[in-house]
């Protein structure tokens, strides 16, 4: 004579990434065959989503243990939808009821109900700046001007940690720059300007609003992807990048749009390579002083395809080196 089946116990885990409602074949099977769907959380935002779908869900506290596994005996199954916090309390009583060896224990089975999509961990992240924000008495009082220094320092440390190699920088550092967007958008979302107090730089924007500021951008920029456009090598997708951007900024010089603010050697390529993609034939001004000879230097150094930034960095870094090995360090 065979025994009874001792019956199945489901925890049933949603992601709060996911929307409500968003739930896999499995786990909408397991809630309609379920003969008890139970939750302890009242708030839980799946709740309205289980009912609409016709789904009977016992909202209480935590249940005994030893009466869910009397319940279960015979082949029953309940399906548990886990509160955000866990049920550590049930999970708890059901490992001690195993262990003493007396009762024959249902199956247990952890049923994802939902799964992350990529980037999904940007929204916790998004949540963590609010309370931030909200809660931290250094953060709740910075503007845009304030936390300006620290986006270019964030930036020159992310250059160095691609020099350097170091991945693991490399991936602290990409959060730092991160950091620095969601900042700047938290911040605006309050309503403050983007710069002074110009009623012209329009009313209070989200993380939201930059990223589909940013999708735009990208899908306009890439007709040869998003479109019916051809760019098949990297030098006509430069092109065809540099001639939507033209006609999106409506610019009427090559060198509108070139920060002067960049480090002096960056913003004189930056400068060359406009003029170089233009055809522009436009003399090296002369005068004393290294500034027309750097300027030179940095020009023909574009024109070679090097970075003359980065070189130069490299060797202030061979040059610290060598610094550093005559003091004996």
């Amino acid at each position: 004579m065979n025994a009874p089946s001792p019956g199945r116990l489901v925890l049933l885990t949603t992601s709060h990434r996911v929307a409500p409602g968003q739930l896999s074949w499995p786990a909408w099977q397991a809630l309609h065959q379920a003969d008890r769907v139970l939750c302890a959380d009242p708030a839980h935002p799946q709740l309205p989503y289980l009912r609409e779908a016709g789904v009977e869900v016992e909202v209480a506290a935590t249940p005994d243990a030893a009466d869910l596994v009397d319940f279960l005996a015979g082949g029953r199954t309940a399906v548990l939808v886990k509160s955000g916090e866990g049920d550590r309390r049930l999970t708890d009583a059901l490992s001690r009821l195993a262990g003493s060896g007396r009762v024959a224990m249902p199956d247990l089975e952890l049923l994802p109900g939902a799964y992350d999509l990529p980037g999904a961990r940007l929204i916790d992240l998004v949540q963590v700046m609010d309370r931030i924000r909200e809660e931290c008495p250094w953060s709740a009082r910075q503007t845009h001007e304030e936390l300006a220094k620290y986006a270019m320092e964030e930036a020159f440390e992310l250059i160095e940690a691609i020099e350097e190699g170091d991945r693991d920088a490399l991936r602290e550092e990409l959060g730092d720059v991160l950091l620095q967007v969601v900042f700047h958008a938290r911040i605006a979302e309050d309503g403050a300007p983007a710069t002074g107090d110009d009623e012209e730089d329009g009313g209070p924007f989200s993380v939201d609003d930059v990223a589909a500021t940013l999708i735009d951008k990208l899908v306009r920029r890439h007709p040869h992807v998003f479109g019916d456009a051809v760019a098949e090598t990297p030098e006509e997708v430069r092109a065809q990048w540099l001639r939507v951007k033209g006609e999106e900024k409506e610019r009427t010089s090559v060198t509108d749009g070139v920060p002067v603010a960049q480090p002096a050697l960056a913003l004189a390529a930056k400068l060359a390579s406009r003029a170089r993609g233009a055809e522009l034939r436009v003399p090296l001004p002369e005068g004393p002083g290294p500034g027309p000879a750097l300027l030179a230097l940095a020009v023909e150094a574009e024109r070679q395809g090097t970075d003359p930034e980065a070189a130069l960095r490299e060797s202030a870094r061979r040059y610290r080196e060598a610094i550093r090995a005559a003091e004996g360090h």
